[in-house]
Protein backbone atom coordinates (compact mmCIF):
# COMPACT_ATOMS: atom_id res chain seq x y z
CA UNK A 1 0.00 0.00 0.00
CA UNK A 2 1.66 3.46 -1.08
CA UNK A 3 2.88 5.55 2.35
CA UNK A 4 0.64 8.40 0.99
CA UNK A 5 -2.48 6.37 0.67
CA UNK A 6 -1.50 4.77 4.26
CA UNK A 7 -0.93 8.37 5.67
CA UNK A 8 -4.62 9.47 4.34
CA UNK A 9 -6.31 6.37 5.84
CA UNK A 10 -4.26 7.29 9.15
CA UNK A 11 -5.57 10.91 9.47
CA UNK A 12 -9.00 9.86 8.85
CA UNK A 13 -8.88 7.62 11.70
CA UNK A 14 -7.78 10.13 13.71
CA UNK A 15 -9.77 13.02 12.52
CA UNK A 16 -13.00 12.52 14.43
CA UNK A 17 -11.46 12.10 17.55
CA UNK A 18 -9.09 15.44 17.10
CA UNK A 19 -11.87 17.18 16.04
CA UNK A 20 -14.58 16.37 18.26
CA UNK A 21 -16.26 19.59 19.78
CA UNK A 22 -15.96 19.97 23.06
CA UNK A 23 -19.11 21.17 24.81
CA UNK A 24 -20.11 23.79 27.42
CA UNK A 25 -19.57 22.30 31.11
CA UNK A 26 -18.16 23.20 34.25
CA UNK A 27 -14.44 22.27 34.49
CA UNK A 28 -13.96 23.44 30.69
CA UNK A 29 -11.61 26.04 29.27
CA UNK A 30 -12.90 29.22 27.63
CA UNK A 31 -10.20 30.68 25.08
CA UNK A 32 -10.81 34.23 23.40
CA UNK A 33 -10.88 34.32 19.98
CA UNK A 34 -8.19 36.18 18.12
CA UNK A 35 -11.23 38.68 16.74
CA UNK A 36 -12.69 39.23 20.76
CA UNK A 37 -11.99 42.80 20.80
CA UNK A 38 -13.86 43.08 24.72
CA UNK A 39 -11.05 44.69 27.00
CA UNK A 40 -12.21 42.64 29.53
CA UNK A 41 -11.58 39.33 28.07
CA UNK A 42 -9.16 40.39 25.11
CA UNK A 43 -6.69 36.81 25.24
CA UNK A 44 -8.52 35.71 28.10
CA UNK A 45 -8.39 32.09 29.38
CA UNK A 46 -11.87 31.16 31.45
CA UNK A 47 -12.18 28.28 33.87
CA UNK A 48 -15.98 27.74 34.01
CA UNK A 49 -16.94 27.30 37.66
CA UNK A 50 -20.87 26.76 36.81
CA UNK A 51 -22.79 26.36 33.60
CA UNK A 52 -27.01 26.02 33.19
CA UNK A 53 -30.16 27.20 31.32
CA UNK A 54 -29.70 30.31 33.57
CA UNK A 55 -26.20 31.27 32.22
CA UNK A 56 -22.68 30.89 33.03
CA UNK A 57 -19.46 32.23 35.49
CA UNK A 58 -15.99 30.95 35.56
CA UNK A 59 -12.76 32.49 36.70
CA UNK A 60 -9.82 34.19 34.10
CA UNK A 61 -6.96 32.27 35.20
CA UNK A 62 -4.10 33.98 33.40
CA UNK A 63 -4.91 37.87 34.30
CA UNK A 64 -2.19 38.15 36.90
CA UNK A 65 -2.05 41.89 39.04
CA UNK A 66 1.24 42.98 41.12
CA UNK A 67 -0.77 43.08 44.22
CA UNK A 68 0.54 40.52 46.79
CA UNK A 69 -2.02 38.17 48.83
CA UNK A 70 -0.55 39.91 52.08
CA UNK A 71 -1.70 43.21 50.98
CA UNK A 72 -4.81 41.92 49.90
CA UNK A 73 -5.27 40.50 52.97
CA UNK A 74 -3.39 42.64 55.36
CA UNK A 75 -6.21 41.77 58.22
CA UNK A 76 -5.32 38.14 58.05
CA UNK A 77 -2.22 36.94 60.00
CA UNK A 78 -2.19 33.76 57.90
CA UNK A 79 -1.30 35.55 54.59
CA UNK A 80 1.50 38.21 56.25
CA UNK A 81 4.56 37.89 54.08
CA UNK A 82 2.74 36.15 51.09
CA UNK A 83 4.32 37.62 47.83
CA UNK A 84 2.54 35.69 45.44
CA UNK A 85 0.21 37.90 43.25
CA UNK A 86 -3.53 38.25 42.95
CA UNK A 87 -5.51 37.44 39.63
CA UNK A 88 -8.42 39.06 38.40
CA UNK A 89 -10.91 37.06 37.58
CA UNK A 90 -13.16 38.26 35.90
CA UNK A 91 -15.07 42.22 35.59
CA UNK A 92 -17.82 41.49 37.89
CA UNK A 93 -18.26 42.06 41.63
CA UNK A 94 -14.81 42.94 42.18
CA UNK A 95 -14.62 42.96 45.78
CA UNK A 96 -15.57 39.20 45.83
CA UNK A 97 -12.30 37.05 46.57
CA UNK A 98 -12.59 33.56 45.18
CA UNK A 99 -9.62 31.06 45.31
CA UNK A 100 -8.77 27.75 43.28
CA UNK A 101 -6.91 24.81 45.08
CA UNK A 102 -5.59 21.80 43.81
CA UNK A 103 -5.70 19.03 46.37
CA UNK A 104 -5.88 15.35 46.32
CA UNK A 105 -8.33 15.40 48.82
CA UNK A 106 -11.24 17.62 48.63
CA UNK A 107 -11.02 20.45 51.72
CA UNK A 108 -14.50 20.49 53.39
CA UNK A 109 -16.60 23.40 52.56
CA UNK A 110 -14.70 23.02 48.91
CA UNK A 111 -16.55 22.72 45.49
CA UNK A 112 -14.78 20.98 42.98
CA UNK A 113 -14.38 21.72 39.63
CA UNK A 114 -12.73 19.15 37.88
CA UNK A 115 -10.23 16.78 38.89
CA UNK A 116 -8.17 17.66 41.83
CA UNK A 117 -8.87 21.41 41.54
CA UNK A 118 -11.40 23.24 44.24
CA UNK A 119 -13.28 26.40 44.69
CA UNK A 120 -12.65 28.03 47.81
CA UNK A 121 -15.02 30.88 48.43
CA UNK A 122 -15.74 30.88 52.05
CA UNK A 123 -13.56 33.22 54.08
CA UNK A 124 -13.27 30.62 57.09
CA UNK A 125 -11.76 28.26 53.97
CA UNK A 126 -9.25 30.64 52.75
CA UNK A 127 -7.75 31.79 55.99
CA UNK A 128 -7.77 27.73 56.76
CA UNK A 129 -5.96 27.50 53.23
CA UNK A 130 -3.31 30.16 54.08
CA UNK A 131 -2.55 28.95 57.53
CA UNK A 132 -1.88 24.99 56.40
CA UNK A 133 0.67 27.28 53.98
CA UNK A 134 -0.97 26.42 50.41
CA UNK A 135 2.06 27.33 47.70
CA UNK A 136 1.35 29.52 44.81
CA UNK A 137 2.07 26.11 42.61
CA UNK A 138 -1.17 25.15 43.78
CA UNK A 139 -3.34 28.28 45.09
CA UNK A 140 -4.05 31.21 43.17
CA UNK A 141 -6.62 33.87 44.44
CA UNK A 142 -8.85 35.47 42.08
CA UNK A 143 -10.93 39.46 42.70
CA UNK A 144 -14.06 39.21 41.42
CA UNK A 145 -15.51 36.72 38.39
CA UNK A 146 -17.05 36.70 34.72
CA UNK A 147 -20.45 35.88 34.84
CA UNK A 148 -23.18 35.55 31.76
CA UNK A 149 -26.82 35.94 31.21
CA UNK A 150 -29.04 33.03 29.77
CA UNK A 151 -28.27 31.89 25.90
CA UNK A 152 -25.77 34.94 26.07
CA UNK A 153 -22.60 32.58 25.93
CA UNK A 154 -23.91 30.26 23.66
CA UNK A 155 -24.63 33.14 21.29
CA UNK A 156 -21.09 34.41 21.81
CA UNK A 157 -18.74 31.34 20.90
CA UNK A 158 -21.83 30.98 18.15
CA UNK A 159 -19.53 34.01 16.76
CA UNK A 160 -16.30 32.11 17.48
CA UNK A 161 -15.85 34.92 20.71
CA UNK A 162 -14.47 31.66 22.38
CA UNK A 163 -13.23 28.19 21.67
CA UNK A 164 -14.04 25.62 24.39
CA UNK A 165 -11.21 23.00 25.59
CA UNK A 166 -10.56 20.63 28.59
CA UNK A 167 -8.95 22.03 31.30
CA UNK A 168 -6.41 20.77 32.84
CA UNK A 169 -4.89 21.64 36.52
CA UNK A 170 -1.11 22.71 35.16
CA UNK A 171 -2.68 25.19 33.09
CA UNK A 172 -4.87 26.64 35.99
CA UNK A 173 -1.42 26.83 38.29
CA UNK A 174 0.36 28.20 34.94
CA UNK A 175 3.87 29.82 36.67
CA UNK A 176 3.82 32.56 33.11
CA UNK A 177 0.33 32.56 32.79
CA UNK A 178 1.08 35.35 29.69
CA UNK A 179 2.14 32.27 27.82
CA UNK A 180 -1.06 30.33 28.65
CA UNK A 181 -3.50 32.08 25.60
CA UNK A 182 -0.99 32.15 22.49
CA UNK A 183 -0.45 28.36 23.63
CA UNK A 184 -4.07 27.68 23.89
CA UNK A 185 -5.19 30.00 20.90
CA UNK A 186 -3.06 28.15 19.11
CA UNK A 187 -4.24 24.64 19.81
CA UNK A 188 -7.66 25.67 18.82
CA UNK A 189 -6.62 27.07 15.81
CA UNK A 190 -4.81 23.40 14.98
CA UNK A 191 -7.67 21.73 15.75
CA UNK A 192 -9.94 24.34 13.58
CA UNK A 193 -7.54 23.82 10.32
CA UNK A 194 -7.68 19.56 10.73
CA UNK A 195 -11.62 19.50 11.03
CA UNK A 196 -13.64 19.06 7.84
CA UNK A 197 -15.57 21.84 6.01
CA UNK A 198 -18.76 22.32 4.79
CA UNK A 199 -19.78 24.61 2.27
CA UNK A 200 -22.55 25.97 4.20
CA UNK A 201 -19.84 26.75 6.76
CA UNK A 202 -18.93 30.40 7.78
CA UNK A 203 -17.12 31.74 10.30
CA UNK A 204 -17.86 35.39 11.78
CA UNK A 205 -15.70 37.33 14.12
CA UNK A 206 -17.21 38.64 17.42
CA UNK A 207 -16.82 42.40 17.90
CA UNK A 208 -18.37 44.58 20.56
Amino acid sequence: MPWRFQAALLLLALTPAFCQPEKLAVGKFLVAGRDLADPNFAEAVVLLLHYDEDGAMGLIINRRTDVTLARLFQDFKEAKGRKDEVYIGGPVELQTVLALLKSAIKPDGAERVFSDVHLVSSKALLQKTLAEGAEASAFHVFVGYSGWGAGQLEHEIKLNAWHILPADAASVFQSDPDSLWPRLIRRTEMQIAAAPTTPNDSRRSFRH
